[in-house]
């Protein structure tokens, strides 16, 4: 008899009406866990319950199989209450729970995969965690996401009062380069629109619908995710960039397994700083933590720099899907442009390792 498929479970930021089957799933996966012979304190229990209190330092997601809650991990920020290895410009994930009935699926490293997304959305440095040292499940996900082990073996308190050795892990989110990549805030949005503008209309005759399009950031954001690059020591923001959220596509030429982007912009003020590749290989890494299979874009001819830059990371043209459009009354030739995730991704973690 042949099993029964179940389809991929859904990742998604957990709603005050999951709480309590996110507190159902910790609370089992913990007890039944390779610390199942220690005593649980009440406060213990108690912790592992209080998602809401951990989404409000942070955020807390799930994994939804069937209809039904099946996974859970916190992220937490640096100086709140449940973080207790977080520092300055780092996040920490917690919690990292799956049922015991659908164990050893890939559920959790799809949850690890997740937080490492919220992680690059608020634009931390790192991403730290500890976990015990009976915990070689829990160890193996984390080492194959990429996580290094920064300590081990100390024995520390822990949360259900007997003494435990813990073993801490990071993983290093932004390159050593002077630039950081995060999500645009709703004050910046002005901004961003301005830098936009001005990278697009000091080398290209655009419509006046284009710029509409350009100037629409808070529309975007509301639907999608706008990424700003920003100096690390200034904070002065330096380009943009657009993109799905999970699950979605930003324009028509997306297919399943891919990932699209649009509006990618560099300040001419940032030209020669590496910004523009930077903001791409973002791209590939988004698409590498989804599960996805290529990243592909369109582009307009008469912008070779950008052409150029594609080229040099490694994207191909993908004329099968190029098309003839009409924008402010011209009609040309939208080029279409691709890249094989896997064999870029591999790239970018190189340069997170020399970084580390």
């Amino acid at each position: 008899m042949s099993a029964i498929a179940h389809p991929t479970p859904v990742i998604r930021v957990a709603t005050p009406a999951d709480f309590d089957a996110a507190g159902d799933v910790t609370e089992l996966a913990f007890a039944t866990g390779p610390y199942s012979h220690l005593p649980r304190r009440p406060e213990r229990v108690r912790f592992e319950r209080d998602a809401a209190a951990r989404a409000a330092d942070g955020q807390v997601l799930v994994a939804e199989r069937d209809e039904l809650i099946v996974g859970t991990v916190s992220v937490l920020r640096a100086g709140t209450p449940f973080a207790r290895r977080a520092r300055d410009a780092e996040a920490e994930l917690r919690l990292l729970a799956v049922a015991p009935d659908v164990q050893g699926i890939g559920i959790g490293r799809l949850l690890v995969a997740a937080a490492h997304e919220v992680a690059l959305e608020w634009g931390v440095a790192s991403l730290v965690l500890d976990t015990g040292t009976r915990n070689s499940a829990a160890q193996r996900v984390y080492e194959r996401h990429g996580f290094t082990r920064v300590s081990g073996g100390r024995a520390t308190p822990g949360d259900s009062g007997a003494s435990i050795e813990h073993v801490v892990f990071r993983l290093r989110l932004q390159p050593d380069d002077g630039l950081f990549v995060r999500l645009a805030l709703p004050h910046e949005f002005d901004e961003v629109a301005a830098l936009s503008l001005r990278a697009y209309e000091l080398d290209y005759e655009i419509s006046a619908e284009y710029r509409e399009s350009i100037l629409a950031v808070g529309e975007r954001a509301a639907e999608h995710q706008v990424w700003v690059v920003a100096d690390a020591t200034t904070g002065a923001l330096l380009g943009s960039v657009a993109t799905p959220r999970r699950g979605a596509t930003i324009s028509p030429l997306a297919r399943s397994g891919e990932l699209d982007f649009r509006l990618l912009a560099v300040d001419p003020s940032a030209r020669g700083r590496g910004v523009g590749a930077r903001l791409t290989r973002h791209v590939i890494e988004l698409a590498r933590l989804r599960g996805l299979d290529r990243v592909v874009m369109n582009s307009g001819p008469q912008m070779v720099g950008a052409h150029a830059l594609y080229e040099k990371l490694g994207f191909t043209r993908l004329v099968d899907r190029e098309r003839e459009i009409v924008d402010g009354g011209r009609r040309f030739r939208l080029l279409a442009f691709t890249i094989d995730v896997d064999a870029a991704a591999g790239n970018v973690l190189d340069e997170l390792a020399i970084a580390s």
